[in-house]
């Protein structure tokens, strides 16, 4: 018997589509609970507790966005997956800057929901690695997964924390677009380098002036040298 893994709230309206989820995570060893529309979908949330969300951004009702806004203004960082058809890219980046972990894109394989459920996991419950300290105005514990900037904590998601945590790691040093989806998201043959920029974006709007990243033009990103 699979051990159980947590449990995985599935918000989507497509019932052949959840279904599908459903079976795929748990055979995986997840616990599943559907919900077939957004304010359904965010009560559970709510009562539930999951471990990660998958959700679908064309609800009825309260859509997929609102979803994910009311829930990190409610200061919930539960790890979120966006479900996307093809024509939805605005929507998607929309959903990414409002705190989403990742997403796909209608139709996909189930198999890849799951690796990708799994990968979200990892990034945000995943063992602590050594710690990287302060730096400058910033810093970050990988032990509880806090930042702070001047001493004040800053709300990350769990991917906003890995990819800031990783530059830091190696102040100085330039990462492709490309290099960032492999090191940190874990998808070494992923395309849509669009995301590390909404990401990146996020990041800097959050930290504000004590901002470390910088952008290396035609390359990519880097956190800045403080002893430099």
């Amino acid at each position: 018997m699979t051990e159980a893994k947590g449990l995985v709230l599935i918000v989507e309206d497509e019932r052949h589509i959840a279904d599908v989820q459903r079976l795929y995570l748990t055979r995986e060893g997840f616990g599943v609970h559907v919900e077939s529309d957004g304010a359904a979908g965010l009560a559970a949330a709510r009562r539930m507790s999951p471990v990660a969300i998958v959700l679908d951004i064309g609800l009825p009702g309260l859509d997929g966005i609102a979803f994910c806004r009311a829930l990190r203004e409610a200061d919930d960082w539960t790890p979120v997956l966006l479900v996307t058809a093809r024509g939805e890219e605005a929507d998607r980046i929309l959903g990414l800057e409002l705190g989403a972990d990742d997403y796909l894109t209608k139709p996909f394989s189930p198999r890849e929901l799951v690796a990708r459920v799994r990968t979200v996991l990892r990034r945000a419950y995943g063992p602590p690695r050594r710690a990287v300290g302060g730096h400058g105005r910033i810093a970050l514990d990988p032990a509880t997964r806090t930042v702070r900037c001047d001493g004040v904590p800053v709300d990350l998601t769990a991917t906003e924390f890995n990819l800031l945590a990783h530059l830091l790691r190696h102040p100085g040093q330039v990462f492709t677009r490309e290099q960032l989806l492999a090191q940190v998201w874990g998808y070494p043959r992923y395309r849509d380098t669009r995301m590390v920029d909404v990401f990146v974006s996020q990041l800097r709007a959050k930290l504000g002036e004590a901002g470390c990243i910088r952008t290396v033009r035609g390359v990519g990103y880097s956190a800045t040298d403080p002893a430099r």
